[in-house]
């Protein structure tokens, strides 16, 4: 069963065509791949499913509901969470408060309630705090809770947002090239990361990664687009040994 489906999909920026009647669907509980050159629309698509981009039509659907004309943190809501390419961590809190800003889509008392600090709102903040440390410990970080998220190394920074991505409760997490810049090591342990995140907590991954070590390892199903388009869809091996594919990547040799 699709948790989400994507018809149809255009993207256009004055003459640029970016997205181009791109359609595909990520089942539940499985971790998928968007992958493509540089500049093929990987990151518009995600932009669009997310609602920081308006598509130009088409439609994407989360567990049945649109998300055209959501606004982000609307779409958050619904269930749906994701890092980015750059971190986009806040660097002068700690890794701690990085989480707990996450959960702001999931908290219910008002300012009111901030104000007199009432029980609900004391309840509220024990309960911030818990998941937070859960999923700060989930990842690995758990020594650096306390400091600025600036200080933390690379490797750790990547994780952290991914925690932060956790404590929303999502139904599936997006993740844009989360081995950039990686070593080998961290690699290993992200792999392992995005197995558990499935496996524990029955989250859909979908991923756009330009590691292909990578994607063959972990993902289940891989779509690929190449000028916003999709050329490919299919297991690592079928993906992967495809003409298209290849093409799009090493480019066409020229016969003389």
């Amino acid at each position: 069963m699709s948790i989400l489906t994507v018809k149809n999909l255009k993207l256009q920026f004055g003459g640029l065509l970016a997205v181009n009647d791109l359609s595909f669907t990520v089942e539940k509980n499985t971790i998928s791949s968007i992958i493509g050159p540089n500049g093929a629309g990987k990151t518009s698509v995600f932009n669009m499913i997310t609602g920081f981009y308006r598509p130009t039509s088409g439609e994407i659907e989360l567990d049945g509901t649109s998300l055209i004309n959501n606004k982000p943190s609307q779409i958050t809501k619904l269930g749906m969470a994701r890092t980015f390419q750059n971190l986009r961590l806040f660097p002068n809190l700690s890794a701690l408060d990085n989480v707990k800003s996450g959960m702001h889509c999931r908290t219910k008392e008002a300012v009111w309630g901030a104000l007199f600090h009432t029980k609900s709102q004391k309840e509220e903040e024990r309960l911030i705090e818990e998941v937070a440390q859960e999923c700060i410990d989930f990842v690995g970080v758990r020594k650096y809770m306390k400091r600025s998220a600036k200080n933390l190394p690379y490797g750790a920074q990547r994780y952290l947002e991914i925690a932060r991505a956790l404590a929303t409760k999502p139904k599936i997490l997006l993740l844009d090239e989360p081995a950039a810049g990686l070593n080998f090591e961290e690699k290993q342990y992200l792999i392992q990361l995005i197995r558990r995140i499935r496996d524990e907590f029955n989250i859909t991954v979908l991923m756009i990664e330009h590691d292909m070590g990578l994607i063959k390892e972990i993902s289940e199903n891989i779509t690929v687009i190449d000028y916003g388009c999709k050329i490919a869809e299919g297991t690592p091996d079928e993906v992967l040994k495809n003409e298209k594919v290849i093409e799009a990547y090493l480019g066409k040799e020229d016969v003389i």
